[in-house]
């Protein structure tokens, strides 16, 4: 088993970039409530077929109202990925890019 998103890739392991999303619905988003689930779906196979994950998804109260961690090969993917679900109207996102123990560890080597 390989930790931290690396995936073996011919022999080598290709890391994945880590991205947390805060979602919010929009008033069309709030009218298409019953179908979120079904978006949801829609949007990890998207991901997927791009190279990425959906590796979680919640829906919350408060501020923001789906919470989405992804994994993506690279920024420009996770972008397109994230614009097209946000392209569709039914939500707002604001990405975050995040990083692992280890990744944190190679970047405080680098200070």
């Amino acid at each position: 088993m390989v930790a931290d998103g690396a995936q073996p890739r011919k022999g080598r392991y290709r890391t994945m970039s880590t991205y947390v999303s805060l979602i919010k619905f929009t008033d069309q988003g709030i009218r298409n409530a019953k179908d979120t689930v079904q978006r949801a779906g829609a949007f990890r196979s998207d991901l997927e077929r791009r190279g990425g994950k959906l590796v979680s998804i919640y829906w919350t109260q408060g501020q923001y109202d789906i919470v989405t961690t992804i994994e993506a090969p690279d920024d420009q993917t996770a972008m397109a990925a994230l614009l097209a679900v946000a392209g569709l109207g039914n939500v707002r996102t604001e990405t975050l890019r995040a990083f692992t123990e280890n990744d944190m560890t190679a970047i405080l080597q680098k200070v």
